[in-house]
């Protein structure tokens, strides 16, 4: 009888809790202004506002949903418009638009796309809020609210004139002038520039702060107050000097003007004043220009979306693409690991990120009595002609792609593991550095040193020294001060190390760059044996990049 009491009481401590309903978020803009009826064109001009439901549970909700926007506020403010094609399961009345959905995937989608234009007869400063409802059973949701207006203020970017062509080294001046185009005054600016790259932003100033964008962009957000007037044109009167870097290539830039406080990047940025900036006591100034030069340029669109514009930059320049050469030794029925793979000897980086494509492949053949047991998962085992094959480990040749980005003095390695089958005296493959071009894969154009596109791949070559890795160009640059110069990537037994297999690791679909290996013998491998496992790490340059 205690016993079962104790089971019963066991069970009824260990009963899960019963779980709270989730509750899921729907979002929309802020706030955004309609130009007031007509239009420039004389039509109306119209506006589009997107609302989502973000299910952040993790899990999918398999629930029907209905979503309701209530339109019965905006008679005579705003003309409505459901944008059929992006809205999924929706329907329009004079009063509401009405969504459902059958179930909720645990990421952010979207609900309803809508139309705004003002009303024929709206008043200037006329307002109202369009709301969105969601309900469904075991789960609630948070509205989203958007603040209509007629009017408000309407920032207007001049696209500046740049010259694409640039050699290393080279400035330009990057002007910004914009107006205000809209109905109210903006109570001040944030100037954003993100650069590339190989595209640096020389001056500093204090009302600039600067912060790392991702690897390859910096973006520099500058805080210009003031009170910017409907109807006026303004100018930075400071210096913005764009310098083409040593390793400039295929770079650009991102240039923007928006009011104060309405992005979302802006805020942080002013906050970060004073800690990402030179304190060299300058700021960057703007004027308004004078009646006679107020005008823009002919062509100008006084839509919204222009206090945004992009420039591409084409430096002339080169990066020198060297394979390296790795020569392994072992006994049959080894397992060997090896790092195969290329490196940029610059002087310039590489960015296909506007092509979408990687910028290099290596092509690996592998030599005779060797079969590959695991290779990376950004690599793809082909037959010995390149063509396709079913199964991806044991092919004797494979393919690897980088991203599409390439840094100056970057390290790339792929790490491999193969079985020695049988022992082939000299037994030679190769690893050879090419790329996507409109013809077809072939020598990268900016390349300017084919000879050492290609490098020897061998297993118990018969002469027991290092593999010499490929030759340099004559002139090649020095690598930067931060990169170690070790010697090329051959490879030795030496059996009294107590080094386990290190060496970069394929992330994703992409290759380990730039990584360090721990203390290995320069210009030697390192094999240890682990129950029959043999692992080579080879010492590779480290190019100082995290």
């Amino acid at each position: 009888m205690l016993a079962a009491s104790g089971l019963v009481a066991l069970g009824l401590a260990t009963t899960p809790a019963h779980a709270a309903d989730p509750v899921f978020t729907l979002s929309g803009p802020a706030e955004v202004g309609l130009r007031p009826h007509p239009g420039p064109s004389g039509d109306a001009h119209k506006t589009t506002v997107e609302f989502r439901v973000d299910n952040t549970t993790g899990t999918v909700f398999d629930k029907r949903s209905t979503f309701t926007i209530d339109l019965s506020v905006f008679k005579g403010i705003a003309d409505v418009t459901l944008d059929k094609d992006r809205s999924g399961d929706c329907t329009q009345t004079a009063t509401a638009v009405t969504c459902e959905r059958e179930g909720l995937y645990p990421r952010a989608s979207r609900v309803a796309t809508l139309e705004l234009s003002a009303a024929k007869d709206s008043k200037l400063g006329a307002s109202a809020d369009l709301t969105m409802t969601g309900k469904t059973e075991g789960a609630t949701f948070k509205q989203a609210t958007t603040r209509v207006k007629v009017g408000g203020p309407d920032l207007v970017l001049e696209k500046a004139a740049l010259k694409a062509k640039m050699n290393p080294g080279d400035t330009q001046g990057l002007p910004i002038v914009f107006a205000n185009a809209g109905t109210e005054s903006v109570g001040g600016v944030a100037l954003r520039i993100d650069t590339t790259h190989g595209m640096d932003l020389v001056e500093k100033y204090d009302n600039c702060s600067v912060e790392k964008v991702s690897d390859w962009t910096t973006g520099t957000v500058c805080l210009l107050d003031g009170e910017f007037k409907p109807g006026a044109v303004y100018e930075v009167s400071g210096a913005l000097t764009l310098k083409a870097a040593a390793h400039a290539f295929h770079d650009g830039i991102v240039y923007s003007v928006n009011a104060a406080g309405k992005e979302g990047k802006e805020p942080a940025a002013r906050q970060q004043l004073g800690k990402n900036t030179a304190g060299t006591g300058k700021k960057l100034a703007v004027t308004e220009r004078t009646p006679a030069k107020a005008a823009l340029r002919p062509g100008a669109d006084l839509a919204p979306g222009n206090n945004r514009h992009e420039f591409d930059f084409e430096a002339k320049n080169s990066a020198d693409l060297a394979a390296d050469a790795v020569s392994l030794k072992g006994k049959a029925g080894d397992t060997v690991r090896a790092d195969l793979g290329f490196r940029n000897k610059g002087p310039a980086w590489v960015s296909y990120a506007h092509l979408g494509s990687g910028v290099a492949r290596t092509d690996i053949v592998i030599p005779e009595g060797a079969k590959v047991t695991k290779a990376p998962a950004g690599c793809e085992g082909v037959e010995a002609d390149g063509t396709s094959r079913k199964q991806n480990a044991g092919a004797p040749r494979y393919f690897c792609w980088t991203d599409s980005e390439l840094g100056e003095q970057e390290k790339v390695s792929y790490p491999f593991e193969l079985k020695i089958e049988k022992v082939v005296a000299d037994a030679k493959g190769s690893v050879t550095v090419d790329g996507w071009a409109p013809d077809g894969i072939q020598v990268q154009g900016f390349d300017p040193n084919k000879a050492n596109d290609k490098a020897a791949f061998v297993i118990n070559a018969r002469d027991t020294g290092p593999t010499p890795g490929p030759t340099s160009s004559t002139g090649s640059p020095t690598p930067k001060p931060s990169s170690s110069t070790s010697p090329s990537p051959s490879a030795s037994v030496t059996t009294t190390a107590a080094v386990t297999g290190t060496g970069p690791k394929a992330n994703g679909n992409l290759a380990s760059t730039g990584s360090s290996v721990g203390p290995v013998a320069f210009g030697a491998a390192v094999l240890v044996a682990a129950g029959g496992l043999l692992f080579v790490a080879v010492r590779r340059r480290d190019t100082g990049r995290a």
